[in-house]
């Protein structure tokens, strides 16, 4: 295998067709499953776990991977549930109990100035409890490339920090001092957020962190409801250039994005 995927509970390296079914994981130095360079995985009735605050163990990571298919699993961990790398496609993710954990992440993407690309991914069904994250999409300023034609549907966050996040900001603790403003950026379209409910414990439950040179456009919110763990708090958003429609209840507000009566429709 690849050398950046060591210390690895359980890896699919070079593969098609493969379905893995009721299996657990538990404790893994890092993280506990990953998918590399694989074709149509089916991975579904699957118990991860591991300690809140273990660093670094993801419950799955995807990458250089297409036609990945994760459902009715349960997944707690010290980091992402499920993270989604670079060179992965038409991912589907659903009936999925995410906590505690990072959330399920697309990227990080771009590090380096690399060009990077994540596309058309599903996440439905999801319930997120007691996540630092919920739905988030992470790039680091310099990279290249896309994360795109993204889909979060059917959402429940129970007491989460940051229910939705898109962050082309990203920069992890260990290299903080040297991350400066850039102007390039990994472009983040197309993403969709549908029916997404429940309670963020920050009051910031949105946040579009996007570039400046690179903004984020084509995000679409419908029928968001995501309210205070406190009472008598009201959540807000943090919506920083993007563009993009908002249709039903949007609670917080997230002024940055138009108004409109269609909207495209969720397949």
């Amino acid at each position: 295998m690849h050398g950046t995927l060591n210390l690895q509970g359980f890896v699919i390296g070079g593969s098609n067709n493969v379905h893995i079914d009721g299996l657990t994981f538990e404790d893994s130095p890092k993280m506990h499953i990953a998918f590399e360079r694989s074709e149509w995985v089916n991975a579904t009735s699957l118990t991860i776990q591991a300690p809140k605050h273990s660093p670094n163990t993801d419950g799955i990571h995807i990458q250089h991977s297409k036609n990945i298919i994760i459902y009715n699993t349960s997944i707690g961990t010290g980091d992402d549930c499920i993270s989604i790398g670079d060179g992965s496609s038409h991912i589907n993710i659903s009936n999925i109990d995410c906590g505690p954990g990072h959330g399920i992440s697309i990227g990080s993407l771009g590090k380096d100035g690399k060009h990077e690309t994540v596309e058309f991914v599903h996440v439905k069904d999801v319930s997120f409890t007691g996540t630092t994250n919920g739905a988030r999409i992470k790039t680091w300023q310099g990279g290249k490339g896309h994360a795109r034609n993204i889909t979060f549907e059917h959402i429940t966050c129970i007491d989460s920090a940051r229910p939705i996040i898109i962050d082309q900001y990203y920069c992890d603790h260990k290299v903080r001092k040297h991350c400066g403003n850039q102007t390039s950026a990994v472009r983040v379209s197309n993403i969709v957020y549908d029916q997404i409910h429940g309670t963020s414990d920050k009051e910031i439950a949105v946040e579009f962190s996007c570039s400046k040179s690179v903004p984020c456009y084509n995000i679409v919110m419908r029928n968001i409801s995501l309210h205070s763990t406190e009472d008598g708090t009201q959540t807000s958003s943090i919506c920083q250039n993007v563009r993009g429609l908002r249709n039903g209840d949007i609670i917080p507000d997230v002024p940055c994005l138009n108004e409109a009566e269609n909207l495209p429709i969720v397949n």
